[in-house]
C-alpha cells in the first residue's frame, strides 16, 4: 500500500474511534474501499463506515442472511453464482426474465444482502482480505412488462453504494429491450458517478466478445460464448460462508 494510503488508513481509524466505533478487526483492504468510495477523504469515509457498522448491525445481526429468510427469492432461479472471472472477481448472472416485482420488500431487501455476501464470499477461500469485488451481467432478454422492477434496481444500486462500497467491478447491461430504455434512464438518476461508470450497455457481437474475453471461457456460462453450465445461487455451496457467530 502507498504510504499516502497508509496514511489516510490511519486517519479513518482515528475517526472511527473519536465516533465511537470499533474498528481494530478490520482490515486495512476493507477501509481503503470505504477511502475510494469517499474520494479518500479520511472523515466522510469514517462516517460511512460507521452507518455502515450500524446498519450491519441492525439489519444482519446474525452476520448473514440464511437461505430459508428468501425462499420466495431463491425458488425464482434468477441468480446464478458462476465462479471467478480472469481478474478474480466472482461472477453474477440475474435473468431479469424471472423475475418478478415482490410483495414483500423486506424480504427482497434480505435477499440482495444475501446474494451479495455471498457472491463476495465465493471470490475467496479461508479468509477475507477486504478488497474482494464482484462482477456481473443482468441479462435483459425476453424481459417483459411484468418483470420491470425498478424500485429493486434502485434497492440494489443503493445497498452496493452504501453498504458496499468499491465491491462492483463492472456490470453488464446485456440484450436490453426498448421497454426497459426508459426504466434504465430513470434508474441511472440514483446512481453516483462512480456507479455510473462501472455499468456497460451490451448491445452488439463485439461488446459480447468484450464480456468474453473479461471473464473467460471456462466461467462464462454457454448461453454467452463460454463453457460453463448455469449455477443457481442456491446450488453454490461454500466451506467457509455462511460464518457461525
Amino acid at each position: 500500500m502507498e504510504e499516502s494510503h497508509q496514511i489516510a488508513v490511519q486517519r479513518m481509524r482515528n475517526s472511527i474511534k473519536k465516533l465511537g466505533s470499533s474498528v481494530e478487526k478490520q482490515k486495512d483492504a476493507t477501509l481503503m474501499r470505504f477511502l475510494v468510495a469517499r474520494s479518500m477523504d479520511p472523515e466522510k469515509a469514517a462516517r460511512m463506515f460507521v452507518q455502515w457498522a450500524k446498519w450491519r448491525a441492525d439489519f444482519v445481526p446474525r452476520g448473514h442472511i440464511p437461505d430459508d429468510e428468501v425462499l420466495q427469492e431463491l425458488e425464482s432461479k434468477k441468480i446464478y453464482l458462476q465462479g471467478l472471472s480472469k481478474n478474480g472477481y466472482s461472477l453474477l448472472i440475474v435473468l431479469a426474465r424471472k423475475h418478478f416485482p415482490s410483495k414483500d420488500h423486506l424480504q427482497f431487501k434480505k435477499f440482495v444482502v444475501h446474494l451479495l455476501d455471498k457472491t463476495i464470499a465465493s471470490s475467496f477461500s479461508g479468509e477475507e482480505k477486504g478488497d474482494e469485488k464482484l462482477v456481473a451481467i443482468l441479462d435483459l432478454e425476453s424481459l417483459t412488462l411484468q418483470n420491470i422492477d425498478p424500485r429493486a434496481l434502485i434497492t440494489g444500486f443503493q445497498f452496493l453504494q452504501a453498504y458496499y462500497p468499491e465491491r462492483l467491478a463492472r456490470l453488464y447491461l446485456l440484450n436490453m429491450p426498448w421497454i426497459f430504455v426508459s426504466v434504465w434512464k430513470m434508474v441511472s438518476r440514483f446512481l453516483e458517478k462512480a456507479t455510473l461508470e462501472k455499468v456497460v450497455i451490451v448491445g452488439n457481437e463485439e461488446g459480447k466478445r468484450t464480456i468474453l474475453e473479461d471473464i473467460g471461457e471456462g466461467t462464462l456460462p454457454e448461453e454467452y460464448g463460454g463453457r460453463a453450465k448455469l449455477t443457481p445461487l442456491q446450488d453454490v455451496k461454500l466451506s467457509h460462508w455462511p460464518l457461525t457467530a
